[in-house]
């Protein structure tokens, strides 16, 4: 096999603070995969400004002028981490043979990306990078992603364990990822559906290395219950079954205390009467969220608004203007490309 053509892809959302080293550490490890012959000397790093507010792009661009290998993406607005990760690879597709995909704040073991080239190299097409053990993470935190797992796998969902978006996908699978047209699209649970050949590579998280977590609690809740109703049906079946048990469990009660009633041992009961009342209710109530959760799902589903818009291209910019000497539309994008671009700099 030829040199492949490598871009690890880095969406950056608030991240002026660990940015510039985790620029230095990647175009380190970059030189010595290029110098091992292990990929191309084309081979680029391209960094997702997920609608940042802070100086993210600013110092994306900079780096842009100094080093030919880093490229920059950046979103007209906050799209979310998972688009930002979509908008980075599906930009990366043209000019890449195979992408990975990393966060920007250096957790990942940014070593093992020689080992997932090295198994793109043996023929994988989709490389997963996977957790040991979550020593660093809180207790809290390492036993409610644990659930997580064992909850999607109850529910049918085929997830790898412990993996999250640290991965290698060659050119052909980001190609056929780019088929899927859902708006909300998680990651996790798609990729394995390619079904492409795959393997995993085991690697130690670090200690976030500067500023904040992107994913507090409420995001972490919010990301388990969207890749709940997206890949299964099994909580509305759920709440199907607990309403059979109900109704049959109420059908017996009702026998029960007609029996009581001519037998003449009838009491009044205020206190099972009304907690029962509560329980039915919160039962309901619990039902028509979970409903309505999936319905709103579908609502923003038909109305097929993009994931992402692209405000600035500095890896594909250039082959605008190679077109643009037969497209005069072309022309006027690169155009207006670069007015953006000096105006956000």
């Amino acid at each position: 096999m030829n040199e492949p053509v490598l871009t690890i892809v880095v969406p950056c959302y608030n991240e002026e603070e660990v940015l510039p080293e985790t620029i230095s550490q990647l175009l380190h490890l970059l030189e010595q995969l290029m110098e091992e012959k292990l990929v191309s000397r084309q081979s680029k790093l391209l960094f997702v400004d997920d609608g940042s507010k802070d100086h993210t792009w600013q110092i994306i661009y900079k780096a842009s002028l100094r080093h030919e290998e880093v490229k920059g993406l950046k979103l007209a607005s906050n799209a979310g981490h998972q688009n930002a990760l979509l908008a980075g690879m599906f930009a990366a597709k043209f000019v890449s043979d195979c992408i990975v995909s990393i966060d920007a704040d250096l957790q990942d073991d940014i070593s093992v990306i020689r080992e997932f080239v090295q198994k793109f190299h043996e023929g994988y097409e989709i490389v997963y990078g996977v957790r040991k053990k979550r020593d660093t993470d809180t207790f809290f935190k390492r036993h409610t992603a644990q659930g997580f797992y064992k909850l999607m796998k109850a529910m049918g969902v085929n997830l790898v364990y412990n993996h999250a978006d640290y991965r290698l996908m060659s050119r052909r699978s980001v190609e056929e990822l780019e088929r899927f047209e859902e708006v909300h699209l998680f990651l996790r649970g798609v990729v394995p559906l390619l079904g492409f050949r795959s393997t995993a590579v085991y690697y130690d998280r670090k200690e976030r290395l500067a500023g904040e977590t992107k994913y507090p609690l409420k995001k972490m809740l919010a990301f388990a219950l969207d890749g709940i109703t997206s890949f299964s049906i099994t909580p509305i079946r759920f709440i199907s079954i607990i309403g059979f048990i109900s109704f049959f469990v109420s059908l017996l009660f009702g026998i029960y205390f007609v029996f009581l009633k001519f037998t003449g041992h009838t009491q009044t009961g205020w206190t099972s009467l009304i907690m029962s009342i509560w329980l039915l209710g919160g039962l309901q109530l619990i039902a028509f969220g979970l409903i309505g959760e999936y319905i709103g799902k579908i609502y923003k589903e038909t109305k097929r608004r993009p994931r992402y818009i692209v405000d600035i291209d500095l890896l594909n910019l250039p082959m605008l203007f190679r077109e643009s000497h037969a497209s005069p539309a072309a022309e006027e994008h690169a155009h207006v490309d670069f007015k953006r671009l000096s105006e956000s700099n």
